[in-house]
């Protein structure tokens, strides 16, 4: 059997599915209050500029994947309006029903379907809009999700995937000082759980830096792929076209 990285662990590829939904099960009570937390808040601006960049209008259909508590989804939702349609999806069950559970708190009925982004249940060329945010580094096989993601495009829609890249150099030894000794701090603290936070710092150390997940959404026949560093590139949101 093929192996791939959970962290700084090489497992066998069937296991890392379970493996990631073992990390945000355990994690799923105190998950907003962590993503606040850990990034001091930034997230909810990087999460805004995201939600600027896709551009979502009246009517449009959005895919959410990886969708989380929903932060992308509601904010989508508010922009497509009562002609459009955004669909929530992740993988975990717990994540999933957060999301679900926000959307209705507002009054929005969005739905949600829980599965793996490589194998979306989706008719090729659906959605105008897909996101992927802080999501796409646990799933095993990247490639053919970023395949599956272009799939369900149309023809001109956009995919946005936001995520953890590679920070500006001269910051790198305090970012690893703070993502190996503060986060997993933080996660034994606040959410009773260390290793959850000690593998989010190993894997984004193992994920593609920006240039290289420029190359990925190439190769899965995206085009005019360009990238945004936010926070000196402790995050960087990538956008390309199906064309």
């Amino acid at each position: 059997m093929s192996q791939t990285d959970f962290g700084y662990r090489r497992v066998d590829a069937g296991e890392k599915a379970g493996r990631v939904a073992g990390v945000f099960s355990s994690v799923a009570a105190r998950y907003d209050l962590m993503n606040d937390l850990m990034s001091g808040g930034l997230h909810r601006l990087w999460k805004a500029f995201t939600v600027a960049v896709a551009g979502v209008r009246e009517g449009e259909r959005v895919l959410d994947i990886a969708a989380g508590s929903g932060d992308l989804a509601l904010e989508f939702a508010r922009r497509a309006g009562p002609s459009g349609e955004v669909w929530l999806t992740d993988i975990n069950r717990e994540m999933i029903e957060r999301g679900r559970d926000r959307a209705l708190d507002r009054g929005l009925p969005l739905p949600v379907v829980q599965c793996d982004a490589e194998a979306l249940p989706f008719p090729s060329d659906t959605f105008d809009c897909i996101s992927v945010a802080f999501g796409l580094r646990n799933m095993t096989d990247k490639d053919a999700a970023l395949a599956e993601m272009r799939r369900v495009l149309k023809p001109a829609g956009r995919l946005l995937v936001l995520e953890f890249s590679r920070v500006w150099a001269p910051l790198a030894k305090l970012y690893d000082w703070y993502s190996f000794t503060m986060l997993p701090w933080l996660g034994r603290t606040v959410a009773g759980d260390e290793s959850a936070y000690r593998y989010l710092a190993e894997s984004i150390r193992m994920h593609p830096d920006q240039e290289g997940l420029k190359a990925m959404l190439e190769r899965a026949g995206l085009e005019g792929v360009e990238y945004f560093n936010l926070s000196a590139g402790v995050v960087a949101l990538h956008r390309g076209y199906k064309y």
